[in-house]
């Protein structure tokens, strides 16, 4: 689990420049952010802090993902399934995705080698890149099991 003591200081001084205040319910929801920072979707999220408190919102947890991605704590992605997925924007290290088009997963991968291609190619281009995803779509090694275990229909 990555450290979140610099996103919580980034999120207090955040929310201090804009006047919030700090609520019991936005802080279970980003307690429960930080516990699984693993690109979850609202309905998810809110699954998870309706176990602590079912009191709690769609709206105040879309409200308070919004927040954590204005204060940039958090990233927004989307992987071409219609859902919004919210992650720790760890800038620190950047990864980039593999997304089975079957079952949903994402795996995170880092991969030196992609990078410098990429840089390579900017420059061989003039130009500077200030922002980029690189995502992969395929079907992951457990659909693909599961697909060659199916009896074949006649």
């Amino acid at each position: 689990m990555p450290n979140t003591e610099h996103f919580r200081e980034m999120l207090n001084a955040y929310m201090a420049k804009k006047g919030l205040r700090s609520t019991k319910q936005r802080d279970h929801i980003v307690e429960a952010f930080f516990a699984h920072p693993d690109h979850v979707s609202i309905e998810e999220l809110l699954a998870r802090v309706r176990e602590r408190d079912p009191a709690i919102g769609y709206a105040t947890v879309y409200r308070t993902l919004k927040l954590l991605t204005e204060s940039g704590v958090a990233n927004e992605r989307r992987f071409g399934d219609g859902l919004t997925r919210y992650e720790l924007a760890d800038d620190e290290t950047h990864h980039d995705h593999l997304i089975c088009m079957e079952c949903q997963k994402i795996v995170e991968f880092e991969a030196p080698q992609i990078e410098q291609l990429q840089e390579q190619i900017a420059h061989q281009h003039g130009f500077v890149v200030r922002w980029h995803k690189h995502e992969m779509y395929g079907v992951c090694p457990d659909c693909q099991r599961k697909a060659a275990q199916k009896p074949a229909r006649n």
